[in-house]
Order: C-alpha cells, then sequence, then structure tokens
C-alpha cells in the first residue's frame, strides 16, 4: 500500500503536468479548430527559459530559492505567452482564411524551427538544472514521506488549471473566448473581436505549456532539446483522452495519463508505461469517441 500511494502521487505530479499541456492544445482548437503542433516546442522553450534564469544568470543564488523561482514562473508566462503570440502573427494568421490542411503544414513547419532553435540556442546535450535550487525536503503526512518538490508541482498544476476555469467561465474575456469557440460569426455580430480572442489564447495556451515546461526542469532535473515532442504527443493524447476542446477534460485527460504511467509502470513494466497510455486512449475512444468529457457544442437552429 505504501509503495502505491508514492507511485499514485508520482502519477498525479506527472499528470498535473501533462494537463497543463493539454490546455494549450484544447484553448486553440476550441476556439480555431486547428492543432497547434508546434505547442511542445513551446513547452520545451519554458523549460529551457527556466534554466537559463535559474542556472545561467544563477537567480537562486541572488535572491534566493523562493524568490527566484516565483520571478522564473513570471518571466517564463511571459516570455512564452509572447514567443505564442509571435507564432499566431507569423505561422497561423496569414493563413486564416485559407484552407486548414495549409495552417496544419505551417503548424509543423513552426515546430520544426523552434525545436531547431532551440536547439542551436542551447545546444544539442542536455541540460541539468541542479539539486540544489530546491532544498530537498520531505513532507510526513499519514506515516509517510514525499518530496516537496512532488507536492509543490501537482499543487502549483491544480492552482493554474483553477484559476484558468474561473477566468474562463468569470470574467468577460472568459465569456468572449467560450462565445468564439461555439461560433465565430455570431461572436463577431454580437460586437466581440474574434481576433484579439485568438491573440488572447495563443498568449494563454503557450503561457501554461512553458510554465509546465518549468515544472519539468525542477521535478526531474534535466532537459533536452527535443523533449517538446515526447511531451506534445503525451499532452495531445491526454487532450483527446479528455474531449479536445473541453478544458475540464484536458484536465482529466492528464491526471489519467498521468496516472495509467506511474502505475504501469510500477506494476508493469517501465518499458511499457508509454504503450500503456496509447492503449488507454484507444480503449476509451473505441466507448466514448469524443473523449471521457466531449465539447459541448450549442445547437444551430
Amino acid at each position: 500500500m505504501e509503495f502505491f500511494i508514492q507511485q499514485l502521487t508520482n502519477g498525479l505530479a506527472v499528470g498535473g503536468i501533462y494537463a497543463l499541456i493539454a490546455l494549450g492544445y484544447t484553448m486553440v482548437y476550441g476556439v480555431m479548430k486547428l492543432i497547434n503542433f508546434a505547442h511542445g516546442e513551446l513547452f520545451a522553450l519554458g523549460a529551457y527559459v527556466g534554466y537559463s534564469l535559474l542556472v545561467t544568470f544563477d537567480l537562486a543564488g541572488a535572491l534566493g530559492p523562493a524568490a527566484a523561482i516565483g520571478l522564473t514562473i513570471v518571466m517564463v508566462l511571459g516570455l512564452v505567452g509572447l514567443a505564442g503570440h509571435l507564432l499566431e502573427r507569423a505561422a497561423y494568421r496569414p493563413l486564416r482564411h485559407s484552407d486548414r490542411l495549409a495552417a496544419v503544414v505551417s503548424a509543423l513547419g513552426a515546430s520544426i524551427f523552434l525545436q531547431n532553435a532551440i536547439m542551436l540556442k542551447w545546444g544539442a546535450r542536455h541540460r541539468a538544472y541542479g539539486a540544489d535550487l530546491l532544498p530537498n525536503v520531505t513532507v510526513h503526512f499519514a506515516g509517510q514521506s514525499y518530496p516537496l518538490i512532488r507536492l509543490l508541482v501537482f499543487l502549483a498544476a491544480v492552482l493554474v488549471m483553477t484559476a484558468l476555469y474561473a477566468f474562463i467561465h468569470r470574467t468577460r474575456l472568459g465569456l468572449a473566448i467560450r462565445a468564439a469557440a461555439i461560433d465565430q460569426g455570431a461572436a463577431k455580430l454580437m460586437g466581440i473581436d474574434v481576433r484579439s480572442v485568438i491573440a488572447v489564447v495563443f498568449v494563454i495556451g503557450p503561457a501554461l505549456g512553458g510554465l509546465a515546461g518549468l515544472l519539468v526542469g525542477l521535478y526531474y532535473g534535466q532537459i533536452d532539446f527535443s523533449m517538446g515532442q515526447l511531451y506534445g504527443l503525451k499532452a495531445f493524447t491526454a487532450a483527446i483522452i479528455g474531449g479536445i476542446g473541453n478544458i475540464p477534460g484536458a484536465m482529466v485527460g492528464g491526471l489519467l495519463l498521468g496516472l495509467v504511467e506511474a502505475l504501469g509502470a510500477a506494476y508493469v513494466s517501465v518499458a511499457w508505461k508509454d504503450a500503456l497510455a496509447f492503449v488507454v486512449l484507444i480503449m476509451i475512444l473505441v466507448v466514448r469517441p469524443t473523449g471521457l468529457l466531449p465539447e459541448r457544442v450549442a445547437e444551430k437552429l
């Protein structure tokens, strides 16, 4: 039972990271009906921006661990959000009225460009965050010990996801995003600037992916320039499991995928944990082709 709980908490932490990345996919798809294949590379960009701030510039030594990580989170959100905005303007906005296949090809090209740009800037070898960025503290609960970083990663993911859900459902801008996701033409007739809504979505989604990249660097301590491919694919899988286009679905799908991987690695085989994730995807899609929580679409009269 003790081993099971340890794996359960590990799965929740990893699942929270998947959920944050999946939210970027699902927000863009919900508004534009487009899969942003460059999203995984924006996630990797967040990991490397965090590496530069915490390791290269040694913010932890100058400000202390807590202040350094807080400032790094803000800067990663801002810089990766800006990169997402520039990506939308350069790769997607000129093709908004073109065939959807053209936007898909543009997304794939942007993905290749960003991955190679990261490799040229930071190099092809692995980069280590360092074990001394966070104190090696364990939290004792119910007679068991849990690494502090594991709990912090999960709590950070839950807080960010909850804040996003409240933003989408409790603010005027969130209402505009939901309206544009249902019907862009009707949203324009109601006075909503759909172009601005899309720009906001391409800031929020990549910013969340960049935060997930920072959390991966802090959690595992090691990053590489190609990490966006694997994590992007898994997060896309999580978004499909939950029901792509649905924000709570992305959260549920990410947490479920993390649990499947952690428990599969513990009780089946580490070599099979990725395969098990896709087996679960196939099983869910056979029963529910639209995912666990499919996108809600209003009826058009």
